[in-house]
């Protein structure tokens, strides 16, 4: 396994979801990714998660940490158990607009129409000073989404490339 590229990251809940094998149409190196992505940033990296607790919220509602069966009830708890501690997670202030939208999230023509229940991660990297990227398996709109981002200065890692874009293709007939 290598090292992190970057200290700080992101995690949206479907790489803890695969992790758990929730996702059926995964190819199990794709499982098997995930589950060794979220082991190593349990070890080498920082979480960055907002302050409302609404990616907590997110992971805790998709998962089961008191059985600690997968990877992803492990993650999940151990979050729960580190968000405190600086050497394992690290708290964004996200504050939102008058529209109800987070002050934080980059404004693109080409992010129109992004997924509400998506948009504090992007709100998340955009609000950290060191930018993090965020770390993603298998939603497959990320795909058409990653650019504009990245002109935002917000980096989509994509772990899961050929299951992904195999998504993408079924969703989207490209």
């Amino acid at each position: 396994m290598k090292g992190p590229e970057h200290p700080c990251i992101i995690v949206d809940t479907n790489v803890v979801l695969v992790s758990g094998g929730q996702h059926p149409d995964v190819t199990s190196g794709c499982v098997a990714e995930c589950v060794l992505r979220l082991q190593l940033i349990m070890t080498d990296q920082v979480v960055v998660l907002d302050d409302g607790f609404e990616i907590v919220n997110e992971y805790l509602n998709k998962t089961d940490p008191k059985r600690q069966k997968t990877a992803g009830d492990v993650f999940a708890l151990w979050v729960v158990r580190n968000w405190k501690n600086p050497k394992h997670c690290a708290l964004v202030k996200l504050e939102r607009g008058s529209d109800g939208e987070y002050s934080s999230l980059p404004q693109h023509p080409g992010l129109a129409g992004f997924d509400a229940a998506d948009k504090k991660f992007i709100a998340v990297a955009a609000a950290h000073p060191a930018h993090p990227p965020i770390l993603q398996a298998t939603d497959s709109k990320w795909l058409d989404w990653a650019e504009p981002l990245r002109q935002c200065g917000v980096e989509v890692n994509f772990i899961c490339p050929e299951d992904i874009e195999r998504f993408h293709r079924k969703k989207f007939g490209e």
